[in-house]
């Protein structure tokens, strides 16, 4: 599994989950049901102080794993991903690329 951070540019449905993303000039659609959960942060490392009443963001940060295809059509394996997006800004980051998910190239 790969981990890192990378900006992604990803579009919800109404309710707010991930339906397409655009990562590195490449489209890909979400083919299954995205899975969410939050994940507590070191914000001590990054903050100098927490405000009275900000911890949603500042404490935990939403993660979502989707798996996702390039072509909606195909049937190869999808790519499976993680996500996280930033309550406060809207913006989303790649977190995390599962090798074992990966389809494989001859």
């Amino acid at each position: 599994m790969g981990m890192f951070s990378e900006s992604v540019d990803v579009v919800c449905t109404a309710a707010g989950q991930p339906l397409k993303l655009q990562w590195a000039g490449q489209h890909y659609t979400v083919c299954a049901e995205p899975v969410r959960w939050y994940e507590r942060r070191q914000w001590w490392a990054e903050e100098r102080r927490a405000p009275l009443g900000t911890g949603p963001g500042l404490v935990d940060h939403e993660i979502w794993r989707i798996q996702v295809r390039a072509d909606p059509r195909s049937a190869g394996e999808p790519l499976t991903l993680d996500l996280t997006r930033h309550i406060g800004s809207g913006r989303w980051r790649l977190l995390r690329i599962h090798d074992a998910l990966r389809p494989q190239t001859a």
